[in-house]
């Protein structure tokens, strides 16, 4: 099913006769709320991985090398688990999808405090591509709620409001930190693990009081319409709507038409610019560590600082999206990011120079993301935006697996850290901001 405005499109077709229910102000506001808290703690259970891997290395004794590898292998099960949750959401909606992902969160969380070994964290952690899955869901979600919301401030400011809401991954990765650094000498890493499942739970529960996005109720009547063989009755009820009537296929819609170059290289991009997250952000206290030699309850401190300041960057790059177009602003952020990233590992000394590199290398590193999430809902129609969102989404795995890889093979071979970050690291966040210029640019999602 594809949305299109409630004025006739000039190709000849009849004006629709109907619009989709509006969406109040209290419920736009009261999802957006959620949605953000949901967030905050998807990537927190995901960023406490990455920020408590050296503690645990330490008490499994594992070698620089190894934890390296169980990285790789935990982020090839995260993109298997990601890339089936779009699908899921376009088939069941986007409400129970939302339930879904946070949930995974609260069951990753917990389980990963029973780690006996290396292959049951490999299989535990990759649940945590369940909630990692919680940005496309939630990137689908508001930009249908947008489009027929009746909040005026924030249909005309949807791109700003959004970042506020995807600014849940610095805020979710400082409480990360700000958790490990106060509670990991009382309760220990599998502790901190346990006690993450709380919150988790707490917004699975809260989410069953959202309602569905009018979009997809609509395109489940048009489903229920077509598989009673009502096919002219759908017909003239899409017509009514002003969107195409047409059986859908989502995985194959993303690569037909107008989304196939988007979802090519949307794809590519994220596969890219995860070589920078996967070194700075997922793995940001190994970096400081091993790669300015910060000892690691400094590096938690710093973290906190970090991210503090990467999540102006969301509202930033969401304000800027509006105005610059989305495009664009992400393709620079990433190059710029590249390039303070390159000069943190070179010529930085000293914790004031390093910490400021290092923080506002995140501002334009994971900044961007608050206009490339909602970017990526315009790319796709309804009947195929989730899978669309969560494909483009499960690259960043892929991505991760090529970054671990290959820092593995450099320390292997005898690179110090610092020099796994700079070539891995920064090049590819660099390159990533080279590739968005091929991205077609887009109409937003309507109502």
């Amino acid at each position: 099913m594809t949305a299109v405005s409630s004025h006739a499109t000039g190709d000849g077709a009849a004006p629709p006769t109907r619009q989709l229910p509006r969406v109040g102000v209290r419920a736009t506001r009261k999802a957006t709320i959620i949605a953000f808290f949901a967030w905050v703690f998807a990537v927190y259970d995901y960023i406490l991985f990455g920020t408590l891997l050296p503690e645990i290395s330490s008490r499994f004794g594992w070698s620089e090398q190894r934890a390296s590898l169980i990285s790789t292998f935990i982020s090839a099960g995260t993109a298997i688990v990601v890339l089936g949750v779009g699908p899921l959401v376009d088939r069941l909606g986007r409400r129970k999808g939302m339930i879904l992902t946070v949930s995974g969160t609260a069951v990753a969380s917990a389980v990963t405090a029973g780690t006996v070994n290396a292959a049951y964290l490999v299989g535990v952690r990759s649940l945590g591509g369940i909630g990692l899955s919680e940005q496309a869901v939630n990137s689908t979600y508001l930009n249908e709620i947008y489009a027929v919301t009746e909040d005026e401030a924030i249909k005309k400011r949807r791109g700003l409001v959004y970042s506020l809401v995807q600014g849940g991954w610095p805020i979710g990765t400082l409480l990360a930190a700000a958790f490990v650094a106060l509670l990991l000498p009382l309760v220990g890493w599998r502790g901190c693990f346990l006690l993450a499942t709380f919150p988790a739970i707490i917004i699975a529960l809260s989410r069953r009081t959202l309602r569905e996005s009018p979009q997809f109720e609509l395109e489940q009547r048009l489903r229920a319409l077509r598989k009673e063989s009502r096919t002219e009755e759908a017909r003239r009820l899409a017509a009514d709507y002003g969107v195409t009537e047409e059986a859908s296929a989502p995985l194959l819609d993303i690569f037909r038409g107008t989304a196939r170059r988007n979802t090519i290289v949307l794809s590519l991009a994220w596969f890219v610019n995860w070589f920078g997250i996967q070194i700075f952000s997922v793995l940001g206290t190994t970096v400081l560590t091993k790669g300015k030699d910060v000892g690691f309850a400094n590096s938690l401190l710093l973290f906190i600082v970090i991210n503090a300041v990467g999540y102006l960057g969301y509202v930033f790059h969401g304000w800027a999206g509006d105005r610059l177009g989305r495009r664009n602003v992400i393709a620079f952020g990433w190059m710029l990011s590249g390039v303070l990233f390159a000069l943190m590992l070179t010529v930085a000394h000293g914790t004031v120079a390093v910490v400021a590199l290092y923080s506002m290398g995140m501002f334009f590193l994971i900044g961007p993301y608050s206009a490339m999430l909602f970017y990526m809902g315009e790319c796709f129609d309804t009947r195929c935006r989730a899978t669309g969102t969560s494909f483009i989404n499960a690259f960043s795995q892929p991505g991760a697996i090529a970054a671990g890889a290959i820092c593995t093979a450099m320390l292997a071979s005898g690179a110090h850290w610092g020099q796994a970050a700079l070539i891995v690291g920064a090049i590819g966040t660099l390159l990533s901001g080279f590739v968005m210029f091929a991205a077609r640019k887009v109409d937003t999602v309507k109502g």
